[in-house]
């Protein structure tokens, strides 16, 4: 008889077999975090991609983070809903990030999916720290559309919630494969999106579908590649080769940002700029000498913090982040090397955006200039010149942040108020020597005055001579001297002092409040 009794707090043999609650949900956590299948984990490294979790191991600092539903629909093979949503450090700062899981059903959106995804976007939003969305996914799931597409508590809350938080905070995004339809929309609503060459895709209607419905057949690179995205289209900003570059891209953008836009940028050890040709060396005297910005910028900026921003889409307008003595600044700048750095559509909308995100987080903006002015046309015009032009003007004026105007060489016509010249209220217009700012250029001008008169002189000779004395005439009266002396400018400063008068402007200025806006919307050109 006492042989049947169990000792006190003894478990019967079955029980002491089967694993406790505590074993339990530690197998558990560590099923799912393992993803989908191997075989599907194993198909995701062969291509050459990382899983999920080791995309955010390389983002996150020391690879910590807490996470938001990672047993959402364990139970039905779907561990966390082919979504990983969390919370970590980068650089010491706080980020959310958002990840699908290709591993899981091709990181598809399910009717959990987007309450991970807007739970997670609302609380960044809600403690101000910047979203990162790592996205590789093959869409929305059809078989689950009538509970996730038509109602007010859908797959489109997350495109809703990505428009309120705009310039709250900010939100950048990494494309390591697919976003095909509605899902492409969360890159094109982020401040910064990185596209892996031969990955990431994203398009509105598949090959397949295009060809269905109009006929044509086009690959999928040529529908929606990475390289067409960041060359031809604009949605990419930053092209790069894999996705470890992608991760790295994103935390270099981040390192000059705040965490949100009441917040001021964070500042870094003053750096020397790298070591090669003086900005003096650098600038021709003749206008018609061509010159690399960019080389200017590298030159000007703290070594090896320039940071492009589309780099490969409308060259012709330079655009990026760089430090000057450790402070974050955007350039803006004319890039005589690519069509004379005149503005064409694409660029007054790559200036356009990137100015709103200078103006949404604070970060001062100094302009380069070397413009002979906006293109012009058949072609142009038909392309709406006016109109994306007119919304260069419209960022440029409306910017709050700090303003530094920088005449390098010629500043023509409507191109100099594009890049914030003195009528656009800038804090500063700063002049090279070799300044030349005018309403026309001296070839135009001549051109336009003497029309008739060049016309009606018959030697060629004499014509050429004519020409060349209206031209050497125009040429004195736009000497920065002469700009100088009718108090058009706030300083000559010469090549080599730039960068010093740069920055202790950048001090001052940045002291300023902005003024408040007092109106509800300013309507912006289309």
């Amino acid at each position: 008889m006492t042989d049947m009794i169990l000792e006190a707090g003894a478990a019967p043999a079955s029980a002491a077999q089967s694993p406790t609650v505590h074993e339990r949900l530690q197998s558990t956590l560590e099923a799912a975090r393992l993803g989908g299948s191997e075989k599907n984990r194993a198909k995701i490294k062969a291509s050459g991609k990382l899983l999920v979790r080791e995309r955010l191991a390389l983002l996150f600092d020391n690879d910590e983070y807490v996470e938001d539903g990672l047993l959402a629909r364990f139970e039905d093979g779907l561990p966390g809903d082919a979504v990983v949503t969390a919370f970590g450090k980068v650089d010491g700062r706080e980020v959310c990030v958002i990840a699908n899981d290709y591993s899981v059903k091709a990181g598809t959106w399910g009717n959990r999916t987007f309450e991970k995804i807007t739970g997670a976007q609302l609380k960044a939003d809600a403690a101000g720290v910047p979203i990162v969305y790592l996205f590789d996914s093959a869409g929305a799931r059809i078989d689950e559309q009538f509970e996730s597409f038509a109602g007010r508590h859908a797959w489109g809350n997350i495109f809703y919630n990505q428009v309120q938080i705009s310039g709250r905070v900010p939100q950048v995004c990494a494309l390591f494969g697919p976003s095909p339809a509605g899902s492409a929309y969360v890159p094109a609503l982020c401040d910064l999106t990185v596209m892996v060459r031969g990955n990431a895709t994203a398009y509105l209607g598949s090959p397949r579908l295009a060809e269905m419905v109009t006929g044509e057949k086009v690959t999928l690179e040529e529908m929606g590649g990475a390289e067409m995205h960041c060359t031809v289209s604009g949605l990419g900003d930053v092209l790069v080769e894999n996705d470890e570059e992608a991760i790295n891209a994103l935390r270099v953008w981040l390192s000059y940002l705040p965490a949100h836009w009441e917040s001021q940028p964070p500042l870094a050890a003053p750096v020397a700029p790298r070591e090669g040709r003086s900005l003096e060396e650098i600038v021709p005297l003749r206008e018609a000498e061509v010159f690399d910005m960019e080389e200017f910028v590298e030159s000007l900026v703290d070594a090896e913090s320039w940071f492009p921003y589309k780099e490969l889409f409308a060259p012709e307008m330079l655009t990026g982040f760089a430090r000057i003595d450790g402070r974050a600044v955007g350039l803006v700048g004319n890039q005589p090397t690519h069509m004379g750095g005149s503005i064409f559509p694409d660029s007054s909308d790559k200036a356009a955006r990137f100015i709103w995100i200078c103006n949404a987080y604070n970060i001062p903006i100094v302009f380069l200039v070397d413009i002979a002015g906006y293109m012009i046309g058949s072609a142009v015009e038909r392309q709406g010149i006016i109109r994306h032009g007119a919304k260069m003007i419209f960022a440029v004026s409306e910017a709050r942040v700090p303003r530094i105007t920088v005449l390098v060489r010629k500043a023509y016509g409507g191109g100099y108020l594009a890049m914030s010249g003195a009528p656009m209220n800038p804090d500063a217009v700063i002049a090279l020597p070799t300044a030349r700012p005018a309403l026309m250029g001296p070839d135009a001008a001549v051109n336009g005055i003497y029309y008739n008169q060049i016309h009606e002189i018959e030697d060629p000779v004499e014509r050429a001579a004519f020409v060349a004395q209206k031209h050497a005439e125009y040429a004195e009266g736009i000497d920065v001297f002469k700009i100088a002396n009718a108090n058009a400018v706030e300083a000559v400063v010469p090549a080599n002092e730039l960068r010093a008068d740069l920055s202790r402007r950048l001090g001052l200025y940045t002291r300023r409040r902005p003024a408040p806006s007092e109106r509800r919307q300013a309507v912006t050109p289309a």
